[in-house]
């Protein structure tokens, strides 16, 4: 015969491991979210120290090496490449912009829209933190209609980010992806080929990587 006084200690150190199993839960969530915000912080400090010293180093590059190139034509309507200066805005011009795609945060924009309107160029800004992080799905699916669009009325876009690196090759390679019906791997080869030093995260690649696989489902949905 069980004793029932043994029973109910049971259920109560089972009730009580339950709820410490819950609270102990929270505290990770709580820990890993806190932890994330932090980072991003943290990272977002350091860009803002670092944009300055970084682009001075590009521009010399720029001046010292006939190769290290401010931008590149990726194809036909479009072309890629580092944080644009005032008196380039003129030159872009002349380059048959029609359209400027912005994935710099606000303390890396050198150029105001105002100034790419007076040159009758549209301008699509898209904050993005530098470094470690990636535009949304949905950001990316806007900028690559921006592209699509202004490639069909004949305007050249220019896509760009701080040095024409990470950011800026995240939305053009879904760009290939989405109109030229290449994959993830020969459209960055494609990229790489014209600007060696495009270089992706991780995160980059990963959303890369989910803007392909939401096309094929999409795809996929349309022919059944």
């Amino acid at each position: 015969m069980i004793d029932e006084t043994e029973e109910d200690d049971e259920t109560q150190r089972s009730s009580k491991n339950k709820v410490v199993s819950k609270n102990h839960k929270k505290k990770k969530k709580g820990i890993g979210f806190k932890g994330d915000k932090a980072k991003r912080a943290l990272i977002g400090a350091g860009g803002r120290i670092l944009f300055y010293p970084t682009l001075m180093y590009n521009l010399l590059r720029f001046k010292l090496q006939s190769q290290f190139r401010w931008w590149d034509q990726i194809d036909e309507y479009l072309l890629m490449g580092a944080v644009p200066f005032r008196k380039d805005v003129p030159r872009l011009k002349q380059l048959g912009v029609g359209g400027v795609i912005t994935l710099n945060e606000p303390f890396e924009t050198l150029v105001p829209s105002s100034l790419y309107n007076a040159y009758e160029m549209e301008h699509l800004v898209i904050p993005t933190r530098d470094y470690l992080f990636a535009p949304s799905i949905a950001d990316i699916t806007q900028a690559v209609d921006f592209i699509h669009k202004n490639a069909l009325l004949g305007k050249t876009t220019y896509v760009h980010c701080k040095a024409g690196r990470g950011r800026s090759t995240t939305v053009v390679l879904c760009y290939l992806i989405e109109h030229k019906s290449m994959t993830v791997a020969a459209a960055f080869e494609h990229v790489r080929l014209i600007r060696p030093r495009v270089l992706l995260h991780p995160s980059q690649r990963k959303v890369v990587e989910e803007f392909k696989r939401l096309q094929i489902l999409e795809t996929s949905d349309a022919v059944s």
